[in-house]
This record gives C-alpha cells, sequence and structure tokens, in this order.
C-alpha cells in the first residue's frame, strides 16, 4: 500500500469553528424522511427497476409510512417519464404525500420535469448542478460567477414556470458536490438561489446539501452543515436537508452529526441502496431513534416483510449483519452472551419498563422476530444458559442448573461433530435421546406401591430379554424405587437433584421430572415427560441409572 502519498485532503472546513453540534448527545425530534429509493437507488441497480416494479416499491414506501418520495428523474427516459404519469392519471399517490422530481438546472431539463408532473397535487421540483471546485476546474472549466449563474438561471426558471402553471409547487436546490465544495461559495450560491425564491414560513423551500462522494470524517460534514445553518438567508422558510453517501462507510454516522447541527430533513434509501457504496440508510438512521426512545415516524414494526419485498423488487440482498434487519443481526451464539440474555429476559419479568436486556439494543419482537428462532442461536461456541433458554422457551422444559451444563456440553459435542447450527428440534431430540429414551441397560415395565413400614414398590425390572421383580422399602414411592434398582444391580449411588414441573397448565398437562444419580463424585441426569407424576419420576431415574451404568 505505498500509493497512499496520492490522496490527500478533498474537503473545505468553514473558517469559523461551528462546533455546537457537538455538546448535543442525541436527537429529539425525527426528520422529515425523503425516500430517493426510486431515483438514486434504482439508477445503482445492475437492472434498473421495469415501471410496474417501481409502482410497487412506491406502494412498499407508503406502506412504511414515507410522506415525501423522489420518483424519479423524469428527463432521463421514457421509464422515469411514465411511472410518473402513471403515478398521478391513475391516483395513486395519496393525498398527504408529496412526490419529488430531479432535474439539472439546464432549462430543457426542467420543462420536461414540469410536464411530467402537471395534475399531481404535492410536488417538490428538485434542481441541483454541482458547485465542487474538482468539478468546476475538471469537468465544467467554469468559474464561480459562471456556475452561481447556472444555480440562480434554474431557480428563476423553476419560479416562472411555477407560476405560469397556477400551481402550488415546492423547490429544492442542491449544490451537487456539497462536502467538495468551499464553505463561503457554497453559502454565497444557496443565498443566491434564496434571494429569486424569497423563501417564507408559509412557503418553504427545501435546500439540501449532499455528500455526493463522502470524503471526510462524520464530524466534517457536522461543521460544514451548521455553518450552512447559522448562516444562510430566509431561515425560517427554509427546511434544511442532508443527502449523505456511504463512501468512507459513514453514512448514517454523517446523517446522524448533520442532525444535531442542525438539519431537519434526511434523503436516503432503504438498506442504504446507491450508486457506490450507497446512500444513508433510512432503515438504520430511524432504528437507531427507536432505540433511544424518539419516535422515527415510520414503521418498521415487520422488517422481515420489509426486506424480502426490498429483495424481490430490487434483486438486491440484505446483509445477515445489517442492523436491526439482517438475519443474524439478533444472534447470539456464545455462551455467555447467551447465558447474559437469558438472565436478561428473566429479570423483565419483575423490572421496569425501559428495555434494558444485555446484548439487545432492541426487542426484537419490535421489529417481528422471535426470541425462540432469531436470539439464542446453537452451535458449538453456545453455552448451558443457551440451551436451557432454548427448551425452555420452545417446549417448556426448566433444567436443573447442574443438567442444564451437562445438556449443554451434549448439545455442543453435536454441532462440533458436525460442523453446524442446532435449531429447536434438533435440541430437544439430542435431550430426549440423552436423558428420556436411555434404556440401553434396563428398562421399568411395571410399578406398584403398597403402604408397609414406609412405602413398597413393586417394580419389574426387564433387562437382557428377561423381567424380574423386585420388592423394596423406602421413605417415600420415588426412593422404594431407588432401592429396588440398588438391590437389582447391587451398586450404591446417591439419589439428588429431584425437580418436577407440569409442561402446561391444566388437569391434563403433562408432568416433567429431572433425576440426577451421583456415584463416585460424577452426576448423571434422567427425564421423564408422562401424563402421571410418578410414572415421569421412577422414568426419569430409570434413565439417568441408564446413563450412569453406560459409561
Amino acid at each position: 500500500m505505498k500509493n497512499y502519498v496520492r490522496y490527500g485532503k478533498q474537503y473545505f472546513l468553514p473558517e469559523e469553528k461551528c462546533m455546537d453540534w457537538a455538546e448535543r448527545d442525541m436527537l429529539a425530534n425525527a426528520p422529515v424522511w425523503c425516500s430517493v429509493d426510486l431515483r438514486d437507488g434504482n439508477q445503482s441497480l445492475v437492472e434498473p427497476m421495469g415501471e410496474n416494479t417501481k409502482v410497487e416499491f412506491f406502494k412498499l414506501l407508503l406502506e412504511i409510512g414515507f410522506k415525501e418520495i423522489e420518483v424519479g428523474f423524469p428527463a432521463a427516459s421514457e421509464t422515469e417519464y411514465s411511472f410518473i404519469r402513471n403515478l398521478i392519471e391513475n391516483n395513486l399517490i395519496p393525498d398527504d404525500v408529496t412526490i419529488q422530481v430531479l432535474t439539472q438546472a439546464r432549462a430543457h431539463i426542467i420543462k420536461k420535469t414540469f410536464e411530467a408532473v402537471r395534475g399531481a397535487k404535492n410536488v417538490i421540483i428538485h434542481v441541483y448542478n454541482s458547485t465542487s471546485l474538482a468539478q468546476r476546474e475538471q469537468v465544467f472549466g467554469k468559474s464561480r460567477e459562471e456556475i452561481k449563474k447556472i444555480a440562480v438561471d434554474g431557480a428563476a426558471l423553476l419560479k416562472e414556470l411555477t407560476e405560469k402553471e397556477g400551481a402550488l409547487y415546492r423547490f429544492e436546490y442542491s449544490p451537487e458536490s456539497f462536502t467538495g465544495t468551499e464553505p463561503e461559495y457554497a453559502l454565497e450560491v444557496v443565498n443566491a438561489v434564496l434571494d429569486v425564491w424569497r423563501p417564507s414560513p408559509e412557503r418553504k423551500v427545501v435546500i439540501n446539501l449532499p455528500a455526493t462522494v463522502e470524503n471526510a470524517m462524520p464530524h466534517v460534514y457536522a461543521r460544514q452543515v451548521e455553518y450552512m445553518n447559522k448562516h444562510i438567508k430566509y431561515r425560517d422558510g427554509v427546511v434544511l436537508s442532508l443527502h449523505p453517501h456511504n463512501d468512507r462507510g459513514c453514512g448514517v454516522a454523517a446523517a446522524e452529526t448533520g442532525l444535531l447541527a442542525g438539519a431537519e430533513r434526511i434523503e436516503g434509501t432503504l438498506f442504504g441502496n446507491g450508486e457506490r457504496t450507497g446512500n444513508a440508510d433510512i432503515i438504520t438512521l430511524a432504528m437507531n431513534m427507536f432505540s433511544q426512545g424518539v419516535d422515527p415516524l415510520l414503521d418498521f414494526s415487520d422488517m422481515p416483510h420489509i426486506a424480502s419485498a426490498y429483495k424481490q423488487l430490487t434483486g438486491m440482498p440484505v446483509s445477515p449483519r445489517h442492523p436491526y434487519a439482517g438475519e443474524l443481526v439478533f444472534a447470539a451464539f456464545s455462551g455467555s452472551h447467551q447465558d447474559a440474555i437469558s438472565k436478561g429476559m428473566e429479570y423483565r419479568k419483575s423490572g421496569g419498563d425501559l428495555w434494558t436486556v444485555p446484548y439487545l439494543p432492541i426487542d426484537p419482537k419490535d421489529v417481528g422476530r422471535e426470541y425462540e428462532s432469531d436470539v439464542i442461536r446453537i452451535n458449538s461456541q453456545s453455552g448451558k444458559g443457551g440451551v436451557g433458554y432454548v427448551l425452555k422457551n420452545t417446549y417448556g422444559l426448566m433444567l436443573p442448573a447442574k443438567m442444564k451444563e451437562v445438556m449443554g456440553y451434549a448439545a455442543k459435542a453435536v454441532s462440533d461433530r458436525e460442523h453446524k447450527e442446532l435449531h429447536a428440534d434438533e435440541l430437544y431430540k439430542i435431550f430426549t435421546d440423552t436423558f428420556v429414551n436411555n434404556r440401553r441397560v434396563f428398562d421399568i415395565t411395571e410399578c406398584n406401591f403398597r403402604q408397609i413400614n414406609g412405602i413398597q414398590a413393586n417394580v419389574k425390572i426387564f433387562r437382557n430379554g428377561e423381567e424380574t421383580e423386585i420388592k423394596a422399602i423406602g421413605n417415600g414411592r420415588l426412593d422404594a424405587v431407588y432401592n429396588a434398582i440398588k438391590k437389582f444391580f447391587g451398586v450404591d449411588f446417591a439419589l439428588i437433584g429431584y425437580e418436577q414441573h407440569a409442561l402446561t397448565d391444566g388437569a391434563r398437562s403433562k408432568a416433567v421430572s429431572y433425576v440426577g444419580a451421583e456415584k463416585d463424585g460424577k452426576i448423571y441426569w434422567g427425564a421423564g415427560l408422562e401424563n402421571d407424576i410418578m410414572k415421569s419420576s421412577y422414568t426419569a431415574l430409570v434413565a439417568a441409572v441408564n446413563n450412569m451404568l453406560c459409561e
């Protein structure tokens, strides 16, 4: 990597400090959201969406709750123009939604744009021209005054045509490549445009500051935005908007710091789709606010549906690690993480209203995800906490702490051997195969009890194809069966860790029993799942002793 010497600072800081934004620690209100999926997002696709697909995407954006949607660049192609006419002529635009159309500051393109939106109720005409030093010098070969004149002439034509149409179109101006423009010059151009439009609080215009190519750290963008926020004219008649791209991977951070610096509106896309590395991701921005108790005014409560629709409509993938929407974003494979989540979920039953579960910044259910399938995921890195959590929440099994540890090792061994994740049904099979169904040495086929000097158990033990009846006395039924097994095998072991619970509520629920058999300092576990609580207890003991005798 020797060529680093070819690169350097390609941005400009304002002459004044502009650091008020750094004193603010969070956003108090959601910005105005403008989706540019149908323009920036669409033009970046390998195969741009056709008209019908764009209509479906438009409907998805409405479903999420967007009130401002950039629907295209009508002069760019017949498909773009036709799509916009389709929305208008077929009354597909709700009365409370504003469509936005993009145009260069060139007369014939502006006129074509006005033709495209004729008849629409709420429209923003978005005009732009590039103002950056690199573009002025390398692309246009024009002076500052010449570039400013392009912007002013475009603004004047928008005003003239709007008045001629008798329409109430709103205006937006973007100094494209704003972050590569000298701040004082960007301000000069923007103020010249505002002098043409003369906005008021009753009829505001949008001034949009694009990081067309992200070329600096987010705090640099914030300082540039704050400078504009402090010095643009007609401030009470201006909605200050941001359009961050993601070339440095900081599009979301730049948008957030820009909002702290005084911006009120964000142009972005779902999942950050867009040219090169993409636009600012509105999903992440909105959900970041949600996670800090701020209403984002967008509905992402069914994130799996949104992700599925997005993939189908655009042909683009959604990263499994995408914040809030990725398939694995809530997944915890690590044993320590699983244990903390499990305990945090249990704590919530008696905790306060605030969500504070370790490792989960939001409740997965708030975006349509499930704990059982999305949060605790089991593989060879997992531990007892995760395994116990899945068995409890999926099957109602509340394993004793020491048994949970043994079950964790059993699951880990299978996952490690087969090199795969284990799903809930596979965990349940490991549990039943290991702790419920083990009859490799013996089984009890019948068990009757009488009260004689305590409790006498008549136990029929089946082993090697033969059945033997054994009688034994105990201080309780399970103790009597335990003594019968010891008598039959002539082996000494201790009965410990006996626990039981019902699987479901009600008189017909199954009983689950857990029994530990300790021999030479090691505990062997068994479980019984039966309708009868006593049978559940002694079948658990049978499984535990089989595990002990099989070793």
